[in-house]
């Protein structure tokens, strides 16, 4: 059985450094050659995100990540879609505040699987997801994102305040090579990059580059 104090030390060991966030591209081969690259460069977990693309793809695109992610031991979550996560047997999910509840995903895929959940700008909703059996947070946007425009700024304070939690938390939102030592040095656990990383003319360098900036 995997206790709760297990479940979060096998997180914690698993959601920190350059968490790369894949864009919307519908080309399968060419996002799998740039998510290859990025895990080369150093990236520590994959999170699968399309919001252009229709059920089919999203099967297609995720279950040629997860091999990609399973030869290199990194763990692919899945954004926002519970039933794909399970039918993958993904190792987790990313919920945002209107993708379903925690507890009852947690009780869907079992203690073992990986929980993340966004918080946006608000400790209260981080509390809440721990509660609920989150195994990560993440607190964004910390910059001003291209994502998402309209996005919350989420104060880089939020970072230090989280550590009462004993849950990792992840940066996201407007993340660069230039700004993610301000998130680093406020306590967060693992940077979350789309377009800094896979718009980059070469992505492993780039993730490398941020890896080396996060262990500086």
């Amino acid at each position: 059985m995997v206790t709760p104090a297990r479940k979060r030390i096998k997180a914690l060991k698993m959601i920190s450094g350059l968490y790369a966030v894949t864009p919307d591209i519908e080309d399968a081969q060419l996002l799998c050659d740039m998510v290859r690259a990025a895990i080369e460069g150093g990236a520590s977990v994959v999170q699968y995100r399309n919001k252009l693309a229709d059920a089919k793809l999203q099967l297609a695109q995720a279950s040629a990540l997860l091999l990609i992610c399973r030869q290199h031991k990194v763990p692919l979550i899945v954004n926002d879609n519970l039933a794909l996560c399970q039918s993958l047997d993904a190792d987790g999910v990313h919920l945002g505040g209107t993708d379903g509840d925690i507890a009852a995903a947690r009780n869907l895929l079992g203690a073992d699987k990986i929980i993340g959940a966004s918080c946006y700008n608000r400790f209260d909703l981080a509390e809440q997801a721990k509660a609920q059996g989150a195994s990560y947070v993440a607190f964004g946007a910390c910059f001003s994102s291209s994502t998402k425009p309209n996005a919350p700024v989420a104060s880089l304070d939020l970072f230090a305040q989280a550590k009462q939690l004993s849950l990792p938390t992840v940066a996201i939102g407007g993340i660069t090579l230039e700004n993610s030592h301000l998130v680093k040095q406020a306590g967060a656990d693992a940077v979350a990059v789309i377009n800094a990383l896979f718009g980059s003319n070469n992505i492993e360098k780039t993730a490398v580059e941020f890896v080396q900036l996060l262990n500086s």
